[in-house]
């Protein structure tokens, strides 16, 4: 098995990610660009908006945090659920708060990517395997490694993200029966959760 252990050297940070949907993405994203500086007075600083692939409505926000306990606050205000309401959020939202552990923000081309989380038995395990397969061989598979994420509230839950350098390949491989193996002897628990989605200028 081809080994390779390179990765982008970064700093640790931490994320708030809030995943939803809207019934205008225009409207939507007028409204949250209104409340930057609310965030901040919590801590939450802008980072990363992306829309689904398959559902331009789905949207997925990735802004960096100081306090996760703040960041938690600032997720169970009433005034962001009105605020979100007349954004036009349909549904109820998702939130995650995470620790970054790898990051490559090296600028490249390709703003589609792919979002894969799912929980391990042991992330030592687990990342041992990943680091087993190597950066090249999921770039051949038309995947980019660009981080790597822990949930702050159960550590074995685990978030990757790829760029993606060729959307037909990274499709097939992320569904191949080599991939769900080798998740398997990674110590993956559960079928992993994907989104596909393009990230959206700042």
């Amino acid at each position: 098995m081809h080994r390779d252990t390179t990765v982008a050297a970064s700093e640790p940070f931490k994320l708030i990610v809030i995943k939803h949907k809207v019934a205008d993405y225009d409207k939507w994203r007028k409204e949250y660009d209104s409340h930057d500086s609310g965030r901040q007075a919590y801590g939450i600083n802008h980072f990363v908006v992306g829309r689904g692939m398959d559902d331009p409505n789905t949207v997925i926000i990735m802004d960096k945090m100081d306090d996760v306990v703040k960041a938690k606050e600032f997720s169970a205000m009433p005034t962001l659920k009105g605020a979100m309401k007349i954004a036009g959020v349909i549904g109820q939202p998702k939130f995650g708060y995470y620790e970054v552990i790898r990051n490559d923000d090296s600028k490249i081309n390709s703003k589609d990517r792919l979002m894969v989380t799912h929980r391990v038995k042991d992330f030592d395990a687990w990342l041992k395997v990943y680091d087993t397969e190597g950066m090249a061989k999921r770039m051949e598979e038309g995947l980019v490694d660009r981080g790597i994420a822990r949930s702050i509230d159960d550590p074995n839950m685990v978030t990757v993200v790829f760029a993606i350098s060729d959307l037909e390949k990274a499709k097939a491989s992320i569904s191949s029966e080599a991939k769900r193996n080798l998740m398997k002897e990674a110590g993956v628990e559960g079928a992993p959760q994907m989104l596909f989605y393009q990230l959206e200028d700042k």
